[in-house]
């Protein structure tokens, strides 16, 4: 006898808050737009979000280098805008950002003055194709992929781990668009969405800081793949899927138990729990410039900060 799983649970995201008029760049062109964009003159591309204790959401405008922060109220503030194409953010400290930037590599970004600093930009003198998102571990281990424009047709994308001494290991060189990473709650394995493989890859970590075994986790479709990763506090994982402007909430067999559609556009690029009790994912829909927000059925992990010395 088959058993099937049950249904998920069809859910509609809110509008939690747009991107103010004022900070719009209407009708500018860009280097990264004419990449990745097809030439369109976009007013941005919200990524990286990203919550500090005070439960203020940090976002990044990958196109013209710049760091918002957004009150718990909806309020946007500029922090810095610098030569760079922000994506990814985690905190390293309660004042310090950590950002892969796409152009430079890693930066850190101090939240109280603007500064923005080189973290890691080089790669024994070799520069990173273009790195896109990361997580932290508990032992203050940075893992974070470079993406690039790799592709099916180019599958080089990398997974680094970068180790509280400096090493830098490469744990994956084979990847077609590696983008957005997170670990499972027991930190034994890696997940890695994997853009143009329209999928999710799944990598078990080793105790001597290897991965074996890597497999497809989790199979999408459409014109854009997975991109931002989350991992709530059962375990379950959870996937911003531009290309459909969908979240899917998948149980630990992969199977989806909720999909959350964009009321907006369908560019749905990121996500970050938040809130009081940090049950509500927050999206960044980069199309519309909005973050759109969810109850979720579980609390989401709390992130790693750098341990103090």
């Amino acid at each position: 006898m088959m058993f099937f799983h049950t249904p998920p649970v069809i859910q509609t995201a809110e509008v939690f808050t747009d991107m103010p008029a004022r900070f719009r760049r209407t009708g500018v062109r860009s280097d990264w737009a004419n990449a990745n964009r097809g030439g369109e003159a976009v007013d941005s591309f919200l990524e990286g979000p990203v919550f500090d204790r005070q439960g203020n959401l940090y976002v990044t405008d990958i196109v013209f280098g710049r760091i918002f922060c957004i009150d718990p109220q909806g309020n946007w503030d500029l922090i810095v805008e610098y030569d760079g194409e922000p994506n990814g953010m985690k905190f390293l400290s309660d004042t310090e950002l950590l950002i892969t930037d796409y152009k430079n590599g890693l930066m850190r970004l101090n939240i109280q003055t603007g500064k923005v600093t080189p973290y890691l930009l080089r790669r024994n003198s070799e520069r990173f194709k273009g790195i896109n998102d990361l997580v932290l571990d508990a032992q203050g281990n940075i893992y974070f992929t470079d993406q690039g424009q790799s592709g099916l047709h180019d599958p080089t994308g990398r997974v680094y781990r970068l180790r509280p001494n400096g090493q830098l290991d490469v744990l994956l060189t084979n990847v077609p668009s590696p983008n957005g990473i997170v670990l499972s709650p027991d930190e034994k394995v890696l997940f890695i969405a994997v853009t143009r493989g329209n999928c999710v890859w799944r990598a078990p970590l080793m105790a001597d800081g290897s991965v074996v075994k890597v497999g497809q986790f989790f199979t999408s479709y459409g014109t854009s793949g997975p991109d931002g990763l989350a991992m709530d506090q059962a375990g379950n994982l959870v996937i911003a899927n531009p290309g459909l402007g969908y979240v899917w909430v998948l149980n630990k067999r992969a199977e989806p138990v909720m999909v959350i559609n964009s009321p907006r556009g369908q560019v749905l690029t990121n996500i970050a729990f938040g809130g009081p009790d940090h049950q509500t994912v927050y999206c960044t829909e980069s199309g519309s410039g909005s973050i759109l927000m969810a109850r979720m059925p579980e609390p989401g992990m709390l992130l790693h900060r750098m341990p103090v010395a």
